[in-house]
């Protein structure tokens, strides 16, 4: 007999884990729904030349893509933001804006599996289209402080960075690959300095500029300790202004009372292309050797990109199978009881009495109790020790001398008391050893 193992990079979710799992996203779901943003769902694959026009060619190397049996090439979708902005060109271009959608859904990436990065995963996020102002970075950037927040983590920031800025200060240092000086410094943290200073070089920047570089990677904390370092470092006046943007966005996260977990990172840059100007991400101190737990940032172009009309937009995704090992690992999600509240036994194979088993079994579950019966047909002592193995609090035991009078016996599985009560009231009854 062949043995077929599971794919490389996915993971087979068991009700433990999925119990968990649901409990995070139920917490996030409501607080995605709290701020107006309403549940969206597109294919779990798209024609390829959706995420190559956004990323270029060489991404088809990152992505599953084949053709299909009609001939067309197509990939599994490795986030939802590409998916989002072609449903809005598609459909939504006219719609009253800003158009405020969230999802939660799996991807699929072709990269080396590790800690929490799998070739599977599921994502939840938020996409704000139609509003270029300050006001919706910050509805954004809030909504997810208050996400994480809502799954019981409290040891996190949310680091602000700003993709225009980097622009502006790869034309101050004379840079013509400024998309690869952004992904160097987006990868600085997984390299020693010695190596990040040999590949700045690499880019033919002098001893002053790599100091510069250094300088902007610093540049990290509260505004009040960053901005003024900002300001003397970036010189131009389209830099300034998204500066001024930047103070606008953290007076207003102060009002949404997500100022104390945002901090200014300006050495951020995110590994996409399509990010436009501010861009953050999620950081929860762990020793699990997990880094983001989330990101996004403002993408004004890429609707444009797939040929809509100008639109800015902005949103971020949570990466739960990052995040819930670290909720874990913390001990902040409940745990679960995988069992019913109620095991209903019979005695003898009447069909009589196997009916009345089925019956009582309904009623508790439409009065929400969750309830099973035994259906292997165990003596009473085996049904009663299944029923404390499975650690079930409470047992309804039908005979056919008790049936004859209309009543069932109904057993605290912990105390070993029980009572003999009418069939019309064994809900109660239950309810009251629960």
């Amino acid at each position: 007999m062949v043995k077929i193992e599971r794919v490389k990079g996915t993971r087979d979710l068991l009700p433990e884990q999925m119990a968990k799992r649901r409990y995070v996203f139920e917490r996030i779901r409501e607080v995605f729904e709290l701020y107006g943003f309403n549940e969206i769902l597109t294919p779990t694959f798209e024609y390829t030349r959706l995420f190559q026009l956004r990323s270029g060619e060489e991404v088809v190397n990152q992505l599953y893509a084949f053709r299909d049996k009609g001939g067309r090439e197509v990939s599994l979708r490795p986030d939802l933001t590409s998916s989002v902005a072609r449903l809005f060109v598609n459909q939504f271009q006219n719609a009253p804006k800003p158009v405020k959608w969230y999802y939660m859904a799996n991807m699929f990436r072709y990269e080396e599996p590790q800690s929490g990065r799998l070739r599977e995963f599921w994502q939840a996020g938020v996409e704000l289209i139609g509003s270029a102002n300050v006001e919706a970075d910050a509805e954004v950037i809030a909504l997810m402080v208050e996400s994480y927040l809502a799954t019981g983590l409290r040891e996190f920031t949310v680091n602000i960075g700003d993709r225009l800025l980097l622009d502006e200060f790869a034309k101050m240092l004379g840079v013509d690959d400024d998309i690869g000086l952004m992904r160097l410094i987006d990868k600085k943290d997984k390299m020693s300095r010695e190596d990040f200073i040999a590949s700045l070089r690499d880019f033919g920047l002098n001893d002053g500029a790599v100091g510069k570089v250094l300088s902007l990677i610093e540049l990290k904390g509260k505004p009040d300790e960053v901005l003024p370092k900002a300001y003397e470092l970036f010189t131009s006046e389209v830099a300034k202004k998204e500066l001024k943007k930047i103070e606008e966005l953290f007076e207003l996260l102060k009002a949404y009372g997500a100022y104390n977990y945002a901090l200014i990172d300006f050495g951020i840059a995110r590994g996409f292309d399509y990010y436009t100007s501010i861009v953050f991400e999620a950081i929860a101190p762990n020793d699990l050797g997990i880094g983001s737990i989330g990101g996004g940032g403002r993408y004004d172009n890429l609707v444009e990109v797939f040929g809509g009309k100008p639109t800015p937009a902005t949103g971020f995704a949570i990466g739960i199978e990052r995040l819930i090992p670290i909720l874990e690992s913390k001990g902040l999600l409940p745990e679960v009881a995988l069992r019913p509240d109620v095991f209903v036994v019979y005695i003898g194979r009447d069909l009589e009495i196997r009916l009345k088993a089925t019956e009582i079994t309904q009623v508790l579950r439409k009065s929400g109790i969750k309830a099973e019966y035994d259906l292997q047909g165990r003596k009473l002592r085996k049904a009663l020790d299944h029923a404390n193995r499975l650690e079930v609090p409470v047992v309804v035991i039908i005979g056919r001398k008790d049936l004859a009078e209309g009543k069932v016996t109904v057993r605290d599985m912990k105390t070993g008391e029980q009572r003999a009560v009418e069939v019309e009231k064994v809900v109660g009854e239950v309810r009251r050893m629960l």
